[in-house]
């Protein structure tokens, strides 16, 4: 798992069926520190994220296991939000 900060939404008027119900946000890949790491990207949200919250998410199939139908066509997930984070 990895931590974000969710930057957007997407609107998919379309999309798989086992996506439906699914938010889908875009998130920045953060370090410790709060500091971007990498591209942003797409995730399915499993816990109701907001613009502005730091998340933990889940890649490659693992992404897919914290949403309603674990078999959804999604290359990362949203399973966490984060209260604080705190590194030694």
């Amino acid at each position: 798992m990895q931590v974000a900060k969710v930057i957007g939404t997407v609107v998919a008027t379309e999309k798989d069926r086992l996506l439906e119900g699914v938010r889908l946000m875009v998130i920045q890949p953060v370090d410790s520190r709060g500091e971007n790491t990498g591209s942003p990207l797409v995730a399915g949200d499993a816990v109701g994220s907001g613009i502005g919250e730091t998340v933990i998410y889940a890649k490659s199939k693992e992404g897919a296991f914290g949403l309603p139908n674990p078999q959804a066509c999604c290359d990362a997930g949203i399973t966490a939000i984060v209260d604080d984070m705190y590194t030694g």
